[in-house]
């Protein structure tokens, strides 16, 4: 089979696929960016196409890319010391404060 050739997806994968696409592009994602990358999601989660004559089909998935988000922020954050999350928090009390006291003129 041909590098790129979708045959062996299913209609579901590819949906999901045009999807995610759909989702880079909003954000600025080039076009053949948004869809490399949507597939390799598909990949990430599915392993592969799931049509009869490749592995793995049928094989429930945990979807382990929709689960990934947000992971690796949390684990940065939480690595900071205490008083320069405390500062932070100031900080962007005091901004959400002063943009209040704007928008309210």
């Amino acid at each position: 089979m041909a590098r790129g050739d979708k045959s062996k997806y299913t209609d579901k994968q590819e949906r999901k696929a045009d999807h995610i696409a759909e989702g880079y592009e909003k954000r600025g994602v080039s076009e053949k960016e948004a869809e490399r990358r949507a597939w390799a999601t598909v990949n990430k989660d599915d392993g592969g196409g799931r049509k009869e004559g490749g592995s793995g089909r049928g094989k429930r998935t945990g979807n382990p890319a929709a689960h990934k988000g947000g992971k690796s922020g949390a684990a940065a954050s939480a690595n900071r010391p205490a008083a320069e999350r405390s500062a932070s928090a100031k900080k962007a009390a005091g901004t959400r404060a002063s943009h209040e006291h704007r928008s309210s003129h």
